[in-house]
């Protein structure tokens, strides 16, 4: 079994001489939870793509504590960087920028771009001031699958990996990952969208554009079937969800923003209505329905409005699809 500490100074000092020695550590930041390796060292980090199972092409996010450790992992950064770390770093921001010559293809699966953030976390932080470089982290859970919001999470994701240390730093505030905007060409564009919403980028930047992304990108979390439990789920609308309930014959758990709707044989998750406490909430959620092995998931359809709802709709989205893209 991995080992759960808790984030003490010799714990944190611990962790930071595991990454120098080339080993694995997974911690918390405020998005989910990271299985991290030293960004410059090549064996480290093709370990983090076997413990996933996570595709070649999949490229991760290099965690950093400020612009100047930024400067240390990409090729340019300007004016335009620097506005957007000023304004939302450190926090559930990631920036997409040209490589840096130091930094091992390895790193970023072959990509010429490296996706950066500074995470707010206090643990993060103090993990990234002792280590004193950036640590490439995906999320701590294997790959296509529900994403770690707790460190009881990590360790049933990687129940037989028995040397694997994970800081356990609560409960993930935020939830779900990071916004993820590129800033290679003449308009910035979001690869993936988060906690930082499209409009509060375009406060800063102006022009920003947002395509609908279902191929691998680069970004993470760009495949079409993402973010999903074992059990098949689907998305359904609140108008038709008890229609939809009296037509299945197995029972099946529903997250729903009203038990009443939810009648026997089927269970029912209560959702929050607020969109800061669901995404803080889903990812628990889901795999709390997963573990009740019924035939099915239904997720009522929340609504589509700003700030944080459209990311948390495209994690649903991606976590309903189909077996295609696994």
């Amino acid at each position: 079994m991995p080992r759960l500490v808790q984030p003490t100074d010799e714990a944190i000092a611990q962790a930071a001489r595991l990454l120098r020695e080339g080993q694995i550590v997974a911690f918390t930041t405020e998005t989910v939870y990271g299985l991290g390796a030293d960004t410059f060292n090549v064996s480290a980090i093709e370990r983090v793509y076997q413990l996933k199972g996570r595709p070649a092409r999949n490229p991760l996010i290099a965690h950093v504590l400020d612009p100047a450790q930024a400067r240390q992992v990409v090729a340019q950064w300007n004016e335009r960087c620097q506005r957007l770390a000023e304004r939302f770093w450190p926090g559930p921001l990631t920036i997409v920028l040209p490589r840096g010559a130091l930094v091992p293809p390895a790193a970023t699966a072959g990509w010429s771009t490296i996706a950066v953030r500074a995470p707010a976390h206090p643990l993060a932080r103090r993990l990234l001031g002792a280590f004193g470089s950036s640590i490439s982290a995906p999320s701590a859970n294997r790959w296509g699958f529900v994403s770690p919001t707790t460190a009881r999470h990590v360790a049933e994701d990687f129940a037989d990996v028995d040397d694997l240390v994970i800081l356990d730093g609560g409960p993930c505030e935020i939830g779900i990952e990071s916004t993820v905007v590129d800033l290679c060409g003449a308009v910035a564009r979001v690869l993936r969208p988060g906690a930082v919403a499209i409009e509060h980028l375009r406060r800063v930047l102006g022009k920003v554009e947002a395509p609908q992304i279902t191929a691998q990108a680069a970004s993470p979390g760009t495949w079409a079937r993402h973010y999903a439990p074992h059990t098949p789920a689907e998305l359904v609308d609140g108008s038709s969800l008890r229609s939809r309930l009296d037509a299945l014959d197995a029972p099946v758990v529903v997250l729903c923003f009203d038990a009443d709707v939810v009648a026997a044989p089927h269970c029912s998750i209560v959702m929050p209505g607020s969109a800061k406490v669901y995404a803080a909430r889903l990812y628990d959620a889901l795999r709390q329905a997963d573990a009740m092995h019924l035939e099915q998931i239904i997720i009522e359809t929340p609504p589509q409005t700003q700030g944080i709802w459209p990311a948390i709709h495209d994690r649903l989205q991606r976590a309903t699809q189909g077996n295609e893209e696994q």
